[in-house]
């Protein structure tokens, strides 16, 4: 499946495929600017790289909280960046009647995780032929994502993968379950691990969600050992004034580090 993607490539390296980008999309300049360093990592150490960006954060604690600089504005920038870089996008869509304005700009959408178990959206999804990504539920069993999976393929769509980004551990802490990555897998699906923001500590009583990036690598090795597809990440230069999720991203000059010793962990998992 992953080879039915646009511009995909290296996806002959035996490595995890990516995807990554900043939460949001704040602007062309830094969208471009994150892409370009992805992109030249990625291209050095042969990872298949799909560029994340959201043109529109539904899902804000607070109503004062940063959502985006405009649908259009920012879909625009995301297609600037595949057609810049050469690189597939994705994105995340948040109703039914947003599915086809985002696939006329993007190759994947994504399925955000409070929202995998809304037919209609999936449907919507489905029927733009695109590649769909549903984000498990914070609240589901493993087990439970074949019916968001098969509510994909019954509309007649074959291309979709799961992404897990951990589970409600209490009220302000996630978890990742690693048992849930074969489990999806038996799916026939590729899995994928979001390793950014499995770390998040979500309903602060300030409104702004925490995080713990200092784990994020404790995470994906982890995610390596036991297998998963591919990886999920979000990145940015100034993580602590990124509009969104600054709390749990990756600082961009650590992405090399990162990805490298990931990539290595790979390989040798490959010829055990």
């Amino acid at each position: 499946m992953i080879n039915s993607i646009p511009k995909i490539k290296n996806t002959d390296s035996g490595q995890f495929f990516l995807l990554a980008g900043p939460c949001a999309i704040e602007g062309e300049d830094m969208a471009l600017r994150i892409a370009e360093e992805i992109v030249r990592v990625t291209s050095k150490l042969k990872i298949p790289f799909i560029f994340k960006g959201s043109y529109r954060k539904a899902n804000r604690s607070r109503i004062d909280s940063f959502s985006g600089i405009g649908d259009e504005k920012a879909l625009k920038i995301l297609r600037k960046v595949s057609d810049t870089f050469d690189v597939p996008t994705v994105t995340d869509i948040h109703a039914a009647n947003e599915a086809a304005m985002a696939a006329e700009y993007v190759d994947i959408l994504q399925i955000p995780a409070f929202l995998c178990r809304q037919t209609d959206l999936l449907i919507a999804a489905a029927n733009t032929g695109k590649v769909v990504n549903i984000k498990k539920g914070q609240f589901l069993a493993p087990e439970a994502m074949q019916f968001a999976v098969n509510k994909v393929r019954d509309a007649g769509n074959q291309k979709v993968m799961i992404t897990d980004r951990g589970t409600m551990f209490g009220y302000q802490d996630l978890i990742v379950d690693y048992r849930g990555i074969p489990v999806m897998q038996q799916f026939g699906t590729p899995v994928v691990l979001d390793i950014t923001h499995s770390l998040q500590q979500p309903n602060q009583s300030s409104g702004v969600t925490g995080g713990k990036p200092q784990l994020i690598e404790t995470i994906a090795r982890a995610g390596v050992a036991v297998g998963v597809d591919g990886f999920f990440l979000e990145t940015h230069h100034d993580p602590a004034n990124a509009k969104s999720d600054g709390a749990n991203m990756l600082r961009l000059d650590l992405l090399e580090g990162l990805l490298t010793r990931l990539a290595t962990l790979r390989s040798t998992v490959n010829n055990l």
